[in-house]
């Protein structure tokens, strides 16, 4: 057992800058050994108004496809929305229970496709998230608090969001969801993402 997983894994993640405001993930993974549950995220923070701006309460924020079970909700965000009209309304897990967002979207689609834009109007800057994955993982730094950051931001709750492109949390123990599961000589686990800044 490795890390609390049954398997071993050869894993690699290539970045890429494929165009001037274009950054590319690759995270690749082969089970050596045994079959291994393989559900790799990329965790990066992102403000588009800027890193000592404040909170992300003023972006918005589209997850492309039909999203079952979220007309009506905090959580429809199909549609442009201000991330601070209702991050108040909506308590994350992981104990504590803080006001915000950390949920796992299932979106539309198969192949790499676009799942998410992020805007913030206020600076004008903007981004596309596309995908080859079925789940994004929604967020917004609930629990930050006086974190001392670039020169000399001290950055608080809200202050950026994470969309981590991934596999379904917890698939291990839903047949229903979209295997997670790679095999020694079944192929490789592969993970594209694309961030095309505007």
């Amino acid at each position: 057992m490795v890390a609390g997983f049954p398997g071993a894994l050869d894993v690699y993640v290539t970045y890429q800058l494929s165009g001037p405001y274009d950054l590319r993930i690759r995270m690749n993974a082969t089970a050596l050994h045994k079959a291994t549950p393989v559900n790799l995220a990329n965790h990066a923070y992102w403000n588009l108004a800027d890193h000592g701006s404040g909170d992300v309460d003023e972006s918005t924020m589209i997850p492309t496809g039909e999203v079952a079970g979220v007309a009506g909700t905090p959580y429809d965000l199909r549609r442009p929305t201000l991330l601070g009209s209702r991050i108040e309304l909506v308590v994350s897990g992981g104990g504590g229970g803080a006001a915000g967002y950390d949920i796992n979207y299932a979106v539309q689609g198969d192949g790499f496709r676009q799942v998410a834009y992020v805007r913030d109007p206020a600076s004008g800057r903007a981004f596309q998230l596309w995908v080859d994955q079925p789940g994004v993982q929604l967020y917004t730094s609930n629990k930050l608090r006086n974190v001392k950051g670039k020169d000399g931001a001290v950055y608080q709750q809200h202050a950026a969001l994470c969309l981590e492109t991934q596999g379904f949390p917890d698939a291990v123990n839903h047949p229903n969801f979209p295997s997670v599961i790679v095999r020694p000589g079944g192929g490789v686990y592969k993970h594209h993402m694309l961030f095309k800044f505007s």
